[in-house]
């Protein structure tokens, strides 16, 4: 089950907002089923963790690719929880 951080929806409704962001809205919906789906070891996704900043509370913050190889490649950063099966998606956006 994927929760989002009200940062996250923030991210999804501006996709939604704007016709321009329609392949990249498409795109990231895949990538949260893939997530909620088939798991965060879905070999698409690439997800690991993320050294350069500490989740929220000081967890381990988790990144999975939403694009590759691409200028500014998009991601998914989320951590686990807080119960069992759960994934809070923190933020969705370009790799720094």
């Amino acid at each position: 089950m994927l929760l989002y951080t009200r940062e996250a929806e923030k991210v999804i409704v501006e996709l939604q907002a704007k016709q321009q962001y329609a392949t990249k809205l498409k795109k990231v919906r895949k990538a949260l089923r893939l997530l909620e789906q088939a798991g965060p070891r879905h070999p698409g996704l690439r997800s690991h963790d993320y050294q350069s900043v500490p989740g929220p509370g000081g967890v381990t913050l988790w990144e999975s690719y939403v694009e590759n190889r691409t200028p500014s490649a998009w991601r998914i950063w989320w951590i686990y929880g807080p119960e069992d099966g759960q994934l809070t998606i923190v933020t969705i956006g370009p790799h720094p």
